[in-house]
């Protein structure tokens, strides 16, 4: 795949309240905004930018070697970024794909990032993301966990009908924790951007319902793990075990 048809974006803000300046909390010596670029860097599917709002995030991403793009202050969510973002970076419209990562999924494996690309072989595909399958009652419980719900379609591919915080489905059968990783053809990131919050998504607090709301398709890959995000200092400290020198 041509490295300029993929346009690899990571949205950072500092407003999180339950750690506050998340993206600059140091894991190793390195900030964590930093080892999610690393980690898209070292995946090489395409250019890589974090899109943030915040200064000294921007300069701590230069001082590293990396891209960062400012962008503005009053966007409603990280999908809204990335288009800002996207726009200012490539107004020719020379990618075609604009990947979303999370910028607190600081262990997230380079192989995790290129499967999501798979499915938009498929040209019915607008959207793609991931999943990896429950295997305890208390993940399956968890409302904040998010379920993906979706028809088999062959290997480990779904195509997504459904997501929630509900333990879903019900009755036998594979349960999926969806991760929020995912890749916009970019007429599809226009689209989505320009649609109103939808219904379901305002019930379920889950923007993707949006786009399957609208009609959109959203297929998804199951693969193996499920990346520690980072929302608490629990989880920082465990990203930190995990990341530690001692570890690799």
């Amino acid at each position: 795949m041509p490295e300029n048809r993929v346009l690899v974006l990571i949205p950072a803000r500092m407003a999180a309240t339950r750690l506050p300046g998340k993206p600059l909390l140091d894991i190793g010596g390195v900030p964590m905004i930093v080892h999610v670029l690393r980690r898209a860097e070292a995946a090489g599917i395409g250019r890589v930018a974090v899109a943030t709002d915040t200064p000294d995030i921007a300069a701590a991403v230069r001082a590293s070697g990396g891209e960062a793009v400012m962008t503005r202050a009053d966007h409603p969510s990280g999908s809204d970024r990335i288009h800002e973002a996207m726009r200012l970076l490539d107004p020719e419209g020379t990618a075609e794909i604009v990947v979303n990562l999370q910028g607190d999924f600081p262990t997230i494996s380079p192989d995790n990032i290129r499967d999501v690309l798979p499915p938009l072989d498929d040209p019915a595909v607008d959207i793609a993301t991931l999943a990896a399958e429950i295997h305890t009652e208390e993940e399956a419980l968890n409302p904040n966990v998010v379920k993906a719900v979706g028809s088999p379609i062959g290997g480990r591919r779904l195509r997504a009908l459904y997501f929630t915080r509900a333990t879903a489905p019900t009755g036998e059968g594979p349960r999926y924790h969806h991760i929020g990783l995912y890749a916009y053809r970019r007429a599809a990131l226009e689209r989505f951007v320009s649609l109103p919050p939808s219904p379901l998504e305002k019930q379920e607090k889950l923007e993707q319902l949006r786009a399957l709301e609208a009609g959109m398709r959203i297929d998804v890959t199951i693969v193996d793990t499920v990346p520690r995000g980072v929302d608490t200092p629990a989880d920082l400290e465990t990203a930190r075990r995990m990341l530690s020198p001692r570890s690799n």
